[in-house]
């Protein structure tokens, strides 16, 4: 009987061992059932510029005084020239209806609209009213992109630019860590019906120019780990797990020893 318990605690022992569990990051955007071929595409995909929709918030500035959009107003200018106003780039929230409420101008509609359009129609409406040669810069600054995994600088990170690259935001956020696998970054893109899953190779020389890598609001990057490190974090977590399964195991030698003497 005892050798019987015996028996089944040295299998239990080995059961423990040999029961490592990746880390989390490890299992970031993989499908249990299989993926239809259709959502892993490593061909470019065609791409669109960015259209303004409600609920953006635009940055707009005149850039040939140095005033932003609210300071045009005379009423408020009488404020900056006592020192009231600020000359920090205002922003604007485009509204239910995609117009966004200017001073000077009231609505306009700005929603279906690329930036550099919307910038231009701005420009025109207020070189039509109030300014002689005005400069509108107009940012939509709400556009972002999320990267997770193996990089320096996990988070959020504004698109602040028409045509981010991929390469850009690795450098933005800092690098790639050690860890990484620069064989195997993925960029997730869709809806949570219809994901589109791009797959870039940083090896090959032609990722750097490759459209795909072209960044859009909402994608998700995620550096996976190389299978170098993989190795690593199992044969330390199977070490973590089998000191003190080893410990027991002598405990209980020691113990089935002294009884059998």
């Amino acid at each position: 009987m005892r050798q019987l318990i015996f028996s089944y605690f040295i299998l239990g022992a080995i059961l423990i061992c040999t029961s490592c569990s990746d880390k989390q990051y490890q299992a970031l955007f993989q499908e249990r059932n299989a993926i239809p071929d259709t959502l892993s595409q490593k061909s470019p995909l065609p791409l669109s510029e960015y259209h303004i929709k409600s609920q953006d918030i635009l940055e707009i500035r005149n850039l040939q005084n140095s005033k932003s959009i609210v300071d045009l107003n005379p009423s408020v200018n009488v404020v900056a020239s006592t020192g009231g106003a600020s000359n920090q780039p205002e922003t604007f929230q485009v509204e239910e209806d995609g117009t966004v409420a200017l001073t000077g101008l009231g609505h306009v509609q700005v929603a279906g609209l690329t930036r550099f359009e919307a910038q231009k129609l701005i420009e025109g409406l207020y070189h039509n009213t109030l300014l002689k040669d005005p400069i509108i810069a107009l940012k939509i600054v709400n556009l972002k992109v999320t990267i997770l995994g193996e990089i320096k600088s996990q988070g959020n990170y504004p698109l602040t630019k028409d045509k981010t690259t991929l390469v850009e935001l690795i450098g933005e956020a800092g690098g790639l860590t050690d860890k990484a696998s620069e064989k195997n970054i993925k960029i997730i893109r869709g809806t949570e019906k219809k994901p589109q899953i791009i797959e870039i190779d940083l090896n090959n020389i032609r990722s750097i120019n490759d459209p795909s890598t072209i960044l859009q609001s909402g994608d998700i990057i995620y550096v996976a780990q190389n299978k170098r490190a993989a190795r690593t974090d199992n044969l330390q977590n199977f070490s973590t797990v089998l000191q003190p399964a080893l410990i027991l195991f002598n405990t209980v030698l020691i113990l089935y020893t002294l009884i059998h003497r």
